[in-house]
């Protein structure tokens, strides 16, 4: 790899203005855009998740956005490997990748070895979600709690995602994600030395909580409700897959569905995103060797000159 092309790492919490800066940045410097968004994959869910439009799209290459049908799995693992080969192939065009989001999951992903993990299996993913509706995601958990107890330890009774994989990882190979926790992890990717991680890091919590409200409202103007309207016509999507399951999509369906009202659906969907923000932030104050930037008292302009003085002088390009 060329170490004048380097790979740069943009994160930050929801609403933080991490898309306006990247693409702002993408018209000084030869970048190509590389999300790290676990809703962005996922074909038709558009304004939900904030997607970069066709024309942002046209003006900066993009990449990992509209590549799974919203039915189907992705996991992290997959991620990591999708990022190292858009980066691969970015750095064989002359070109830098930037990689812009706010999955933690993703960038952690990116930053560590990963440990060796058996690929999903849809049949036992469909016999567990057939358990949970005829026993309850309780009798789940207890049957963890018995089986694996490491994991069940530290997982709450009500995280259904975590507690079907676990179980699943269980009937595919007999032995406990615990286990497949201590084996060989996969290497380092090659760029690992090279990234240079950037964090909006807002200081003003007020701030932030305005833009998400700020966000929300700019959602239903555009039509989300429209857009949740449509995916749930399709008789292969439900409130369980894990696209459903995204901040804002999940209150949506439900009042769709009859379950709750429109106003009590604005509030749950503005409360979520905020926990949202809240555990992403969580999580960037423990990230070690990141420049963080503060983009509450800094605008998008001022931001791109100081994240461009940053790069010049650590790369010297």
């Amino acid at each position: 790899m060329d170490a004048n092309l380097p790979v740069l790492a943009l994160l930050g919490p929801t609403a933080s203005g991490k898309t306006d800066l990247a693409l702002q940045l993408a018209r000084n410097w030869p970048v190509e855009i590389v999300s790290v968004d676990s809703g962005m994959v996922y074909c038709g869910m558009d304004i939900g998740t904030a997607k970069p439009s066709l024309q942002e799209q046209s003006e900066v290459p993009h990449h990992l956005i509209d590549i799974r049908d919203p039915t189907d799995a992705y996991s992290a693992a997959q991620f990591r490997h999708d990022a190292a080969a858009c980066v691969a192939a970015i750095h064989a065009r002359g070109r830098i990748p930037l990689l812009v989001g706010g999955t933690m999951l993703y960038f952690r992903v990116l930053r560590t070895a990963l440990a060796a993990m058996p690929d999903a299996d849809p049949a036992i993913r469909q016999a567990l979600d057939e358990e949970v509706a005829a026993y309850g995601l309780k009798a789940l958990y207890e049957r963890l709690c018995v089986q694996d107890p490491r994991t069940a330890q530290r997982l709450q009774p009500t995280d259904r995602q975590r507690i079907q994989r676990a179980l699943e990882v269980l009937q595919q190979t007999g032995r406990p994600l615990s286990y497949w926790h201590t084996q060989t992890p996969s290497e380092e990717l090659p760029w690992h030395s090279a990234t240079f991680w950037l964090g909006l890091f807002p200081e003003d919590r007020f701030w932030l909580h305005q833009r998400i409200e700020r966000r929300l409202e700019q959602m239903w103007q555009r039509g989300f409700l429209e857009e949740v309207w449509q995916l749930a016509q399709r008789p292969d999507l439900h409130e369980q897959l894990p696209a459903m399951r995204a901040v804002g999509y999940r209150q949506a369906l439900q009042h769709i569905q009859g379950h709750i009202d429109l106003e009590t659906m604005r509030d749950r969907a503005l409360f979520a995103t905020r926990q949202l923000a809240k555990r992403q932030l969580t999580w960037m104050r423990s990230f070690a060797g990141a420049q963080w930037l503060d983009p509450s008292v800094l605008n998008t302009q001022t931001l791109c000159k100081e994240l461009e003085l940053v790069l010049k002088k650590a790369h010297n390009i």
